[in-house]
């Protein structure tokens, strides 16, 4: 079977309804929800419209609450499992073009959630319709779930998973290849100030600081207010601006100070790729005169996070041979006067991570210094043994489409896969390509997009034949 001439035989109308789903703007909307459309309306678009797509060309498609659903073709006792999300991350700032608008430019389309995870989502959508429409023999069922709540708390494949039926096996499309076979464990939690101490006599007072929308996202912009003794805070600020190589402005009106710092968006998997603007106008402020819970705040966000995101300062630094380093983003940082401040992390630990005794040692160390840990969840890691079926399968097509090595590989993202009690991710990232989610300017290569479809598409009939 030549998968890639099929894909050809496709390509136009792949493209274009790849470009029609990524110009719905399907960002979680909590302040606007119905019983319809729980997680806001853009999001709900983008479900309706593969469940459309899905039923015009021949799946039974099914609606799972609103929060999630699916399409399925063949026949068979057990079920192949396909999880995609069409949910998306805040577009940030510093586009080219509209991160809507899924504009097409040098060989690429250019959108928020072209490679994570619209583009491979309608990828492995044609996968799915090049087997059907060539009416292969199937023994088994073969079910793309859609999600809804990827980017943020999972309440898409919770609910899904609480009323359907569980696949015996399956992969998503929503990282690198070859093939992740481990992914970390990923804790989301606040560390919220306890310390009550405020000096209105400080020189400086700080009125507001905020930087940050996700947990899983380096922060891009953070902004401050500041009222009190304001002399020749600009000249020390536009030094520590050019002394870091960022960009800043200072704006004074009515005895307040506004600052502002940008950064560099990245994935919270991996801190280091960005450059967390919250964190550099933290360390600004440390150095600065400010109010006592200010300054215990500030003092603190530098002494443990300021180019520290292996958690050596915490004391929980820890890594292993499977998935590397322990990694904390700080997505979210937050101090107002009169509420006090507070971090929200984003801790991605290895697969041999003792997490309570983890949990324990941080604990003991922000108790020790006028903090504590509020609203954690966990997902805990996930590990497929090489021998396995599934991961077998996938390295030979792999293999066969691409004439490379299907090594194993790692990551401290999260994906879909650590929902299905034997899932692996499976592209679409191919290697050496630069990895761009949840950056501005996010595009996928068209011709990967097409070499993507053809991989899936034998994956699928091999996985269900």
């Amino acid at each position: 079977m030549d998968w890639m001439k099929e894909v050809e035989a496709r390509k136009e109308s792949l493209i274009k309804d790849t470009q029609e789903l990524l110009k719905i703007k399907s960002l979680l909307d909590e302040e606007n929800t119905t019983p319809e459309a729980p997680l806001g309306e853009g999001v709900k678009e983008a479900l309706q419209f593969m469940l459309d797509l899905g039923e015009k060309d021949g799946f039974t498609a099914k609606n799972v609450g609103n929060l999630a659903g699916h399409l399925e073709f063949g026949q068979g006792e057990e079920l192949v499992g396909i999880l995609c999300h069409v949910d998306v991350v805040p577009e940030g700032d510093g586009w080219t073009s509209d991160p809507y608008a899924a504009e097409i430019r040098d060989g690429k389309i250019i959108a928020r959630g072209a490679i994570d995870d619209k583009g491979p989502t309608m990828a492995a959508y044609y996968a799915m319709k090049i087997v059907k429409d060539l009416g292969l023999p199937l023994n088994r069922r073969v079910r793309m779930i859609i999600g809804t709540d990827e980017e943020s708390n999972w309440r898409c494949v919770d609910h899904y998973f609480e009323n359907e039926e569980m696949p015996s096996f399956g992969f998503a499309p929503d990282a690198d290849f070859p093939i992740i076979y481990a992914e970390k464990g990923i804790a989301d939690y606040d560390l919220v100030q306890t310390a009550n101490s405020f000096d209105l006599n400080a020189p400086i007072v700080v009125e507001s600081f905020e930087s940050g929308r996700r947990y899983n996202m380096v922060p891009d912009y953070a902004k401050a207010v500041l009222t009190g003794e304001i002399k020749d805070l600009h000249t020390r600020f536009e030094s520590f601006l050019n002394e870091k190589g960022l960009v800043g402005k200072l704006e004074e009106q009515d005895g307040r100070v506004t600052l502002e710092v940008e950064g560099v968006s990245a994935h919270g998997m991996e801190p280091n790729k960005g450059k967390n603007a919250g964190l550099f106008l933290a360390l600004f402020l440390s150095q600065e005169e400010t109010d006592a819970k200010a300054a215990q705040y500030f003092q603190f966000v530098k002494k443990f996070f300021f180019e520290d995101s292996r958690g050596k300062g915490l004391g929980i630094a820890y890594t292993d041979d499977i998935t590397g380093d322990l990694t904390i983003n700080v997505g979210k940082l937050f101090y107002s006067k009169e509420l006090g401040g507070k971090l929200g992390l984003n801790m991605r630990y290895p697969v041999t991570t003792n997490l309570e005794e983890t949990k324990a040692k941080l604990e003991d160390k922000v108790t020790g210094e006028g903090f504590t840990i509020e609203n954690f969840s966990n997902s805990k890691p996930h590990h497929v043994d090489e021998s396995d079926f599934l991961v077998q399968t996938l390295k030979k097509v792999y293999e066969e489409q691409t004439g490379e090595k299907a090594e194993l590989l790692s990551i401290g993202g999260g994906t879909y896969a650590r929902s299905l009690k034997s899932g692996v991710a499976f592209g679409p990232l191919f290697p050496g390509r630069e990895d761009i989610a949840h950056q501005k300017d996010e595009y996928m290569i068209i011709d990967d997009l097409l070499k993507a479809t053809a991989i899936y598409a034998q994956a699928i009939y091999e996985l269900a034949k």
